[in-house]
């Protein structure tokens, strides 16, 4: 198949493109390079079957490249992604992640892209929730301007499923980590942890570090990806493990895995984040045959090994 990926130099995105790779797949990869990096995609590029252009899904020039390309499907990873950035500029926030969104499947639409991969956010859309896991018949409660364009970007995808024919598949995720996610300005907490903890700092922990995360790897959340692209039709679906994981207990993990012996300080917590979060992925195995295999234990010392690598 013919794969457009927006948002393809991150750290998913390109964990994307080197399973499309495998498979067998053509890519084309645009990325603005806000939050992507060209070395993500270093061993990709030299793979005949990858093409780059650097661009903002904003532009209206984003037409000509899918007309340059011509995917049978494109993933849409490109984004605002940081929780505490939406609270502080929600503006900016909804211009990304709403309208980038609108020029992206706008311009689907007019090339005849036949299957639209949305990532979306399951930590987010659905918000505090009583009941956990979380189904995806959960009501939305999302409390960030994040959560919200997240939220609204499936009420988008069925408009355009409805008016214009264009098939998708929302990809709920879960709280996604591993190797080359960037440790620097607003990064998960997994790459935040790594780069402390083999710099000899000691890390922090926002709040008292009780609250719950489904943490899922890289590489099994790109494998998803790869299934949406020619399973599923116009359904939402999460991408997690079902498992709640204490910010504490993620740490223990991660100190172990880096032989580091010293305890975590806390600070304030983060405005804008959910307090305990954890995705029930069975419909995920029912539509596209997918399930996450990576213990958080195994995640965490193959995290710790790559950045170690990096590092000598």
């Amino acid at each position: 198949m013919k794969i457009l990926v927006t948002g393809g130099a991150g750290f998913i995105g390109s964990t994307i493109v080197d399973r499309l790779l495998a498979r067998g797949d053509e890519v084309w990869v645009v990325d603005d390079l806000t939050g992507g990096k060209l070395d993500n995609l270093a061993e990709a590029r030299r793979d005949g079957n990858v093409h780059f252009d650097r661009f903002d899904i904003r532009l209206g020039g984003f037409r000509e490249i899918l007309r340059k390309a011509g995917p049978e499907a494109v993933c849409h990873l490109a984004a605002q992604q940081a929780v505490p950035a939406s609270v502080k500029d929600p503006i900016h926030d909804a211009q990304v992640n709403v309208v980038g969104l609108l020029n992206v499947l706008e311009g689907c639409v007019e090339v005849g892209v036949g299957k639209f991969v949305f990532a979306s956010s399951g930590g987010t859309i659905y918000g505090d929730q009583t009941k956990l896991p979380v189904k995806e018949t959960a009501h939305g409660r999302p409390i960030s301007p994040y959560g919200i364009t997240k939220l609204s970007a499936e009420h988008y995808l069925r408009f355009y499923r409805d008016e214009h024919g264009l098939d998708f598949m929302s990809l709920a995720l879960a709280n996604v980590y591993g190797p080359r996610q960037d440790p620097h300005g607003e990064a998960g907490v997994v790459a935040i942890f790594t780069s402390k903890l083999l710099g000899g700092e000691v890390p922090t922990i926002h709040g008292d570090g009780e609250q719950t995360r489904d943490f899922v790897f890289v590489d099994d959340v790109a494998h998803a990806f790869v299934l949406a692209t020619s399973k599923g039709s116009a359904e939402t679906v999460n991408i997690g493990t079902g498992v709640q994981t204490t910010i504490n207990e993620l740490y223990r993990a991660m100190a172990d895995a880096a032989g580091f012996d010293g305890d975590a300080v806390h600070g304030p917590p983060r405005p804008g984040d959910v307090r305990f979060s954890a995705l029930d992925p069975s419909k995920a195995e029912k539509v596209l045959g997918w399930q996450a295999w990576t213990t958080v234990a195994e995640g965490a010392k193959a995290t710790i090994e790559h950045f170690r690598a990096r590092a000598t």
